[in-house]
């Protein structure tokens, strides 16, 4: 064991490493679990007792000086490390990180929203699985009425008198909030539909809608086309024009379709528009007195309007999309398109 102690305190004594890593690697020979050091420690344990005060100091001292002999060594290896340097230029800028940016739909959908909160509405959102009545019976679509096959409807639940189902419009929170606020009402509803449609370049099972509803007394037809036309003019552009097209809803009446003016051709026709100058954005109507009675309102006193568009389909108007797919399928190179969007 002295020949042992003595042949490495030589080594110890001529130890010489250039980097961090070849003292860490000294370090674990000397002083690892299994190294010269430690084996010798192990070993001392078999020794004479009257040799152990002797070999003990010995052991004692030839650890102690390893160790200040490696921390020597690891500060020497740093400081030539740190001099001549780690063949970075540490005043260049860090590499760049892709920040995320918002889904279009989200954008659209905020605009939107922003735009009648500037009129005053406030926002109302509900279930997306909703009961039938709130869906179709309160907004006057009877048991076995036609009107129903106008929207193919998930059923979560049925075979009983009011099945459970994945809303199909957001005007199921407009039902809600008839029987819970006060008078006037004026909300605006966002929120995610289903309807088992087949999915194409234009129609999707899930997409977002936002309706608006506005009740008080004296509310006229001419109140809904100001307000469509306000609308337009913030989310397209103050050029823009609207026109309106009698239609069916169940729940509201008179009801019509809107199309504003292209804002592509400007009214002279190109594909986007068909060549017709015009783009369908939304339905609208006066709201049908039976649907107020249903909800506990007096039809004869009070009167309103509804309306209500497709997040995707305002999207697609707006930065030109011709496929709606897009707007699910997470292609990066398609939602890096709307990095510099922001909301009105």
């Amino acid at each position: 064991m002295k020949e042992r102690i003595e042949k490495i305190t030589e080594e110890l004594n001529a130890l010489k490493c250039k980097t961090e890593k070849e003292v860490e690697d000294a370090r674990v020979r000397l002083l690892g679990k299994k190294g010269e050091i430690t084996q010798l420690f192990d070993e001392f344990r078999t020794i004479a007792p009257e040799l152990k005060r002797e070999f003990g100091q010995k052991l004692n001292v030839l650890k102690k000086d390893a160790m200040a002999k490696i921390e020597e060594l690891k500060a020497a290896a740093a400081a030539s490390g740190a001099s001549a340097g780690s063949g970075e230029d540490t005043t260049m800028p860090g590499e760049p990180h892709q920040l995320g940016s918002r889904h279009p739909v989200s954008i659209a959908r905020e605009q939107i929203v922003n735009i009648f909160r500037k009129f005053g509405y406030d926002v109302a959102e509900g279930p997306e699985i909703e009961d039938d009545y709130h869906v179709f019976e309160a907004l006057n679509f009877p048991p076995n009425h036609p009107a129903r096959d106008m929207q193919d409807t998930f059923f979560v639940s049925n075979g009983h008198l009011n099945p459970l189902l994945l809303r199909t419009h957001t005007s199921s929170v407009q039902v809600r909030t008839m029987e819970k606020s006060q008078l006037p009402i004026r909300v605006v509803c966002p929120g995610r539909v289903f309807r088992n449609e087949a999915i194409s370049a234009r129609a999707h099972c899930i997409f977002h809608q936002v309706e608006g509803l506005y009740i008080d007394e004296n509310v006229t037809f001419a109140d809904l086309k100001q307000a469509i036309l306000l609308f337009a003019r913030e989310m397209f552009g103050p050029e823009t024009e609207i026109r309106m097209r009698p239609s069916y809803f169940p729940f509201t009446e008179p009801s019509a379709e809107v199309d504003v003016s292209c804002n592509i051709c400007h009214g002279k026709g190109c594909n986007i528009c068909k060549g017709t100058g015009w783009l369908e954005i939304l339905g609208c109507g006066m709201v049908d007195p039976n649907v107020l009675e249903a909800s506990g309102i007096d039809s004869k006193k009070y009167s309103g309007f509804a309306f209500g568009m497709g997040v995707e389909r305002i999207a697609m108007l707006k930065w030109q999309v011709n496929d709606l797919r897009h707007y699910f399928e997470n292609d990066m190179r398609f939602l890096r398109e709307f990095s510099t969007c922001v909301d009105v």
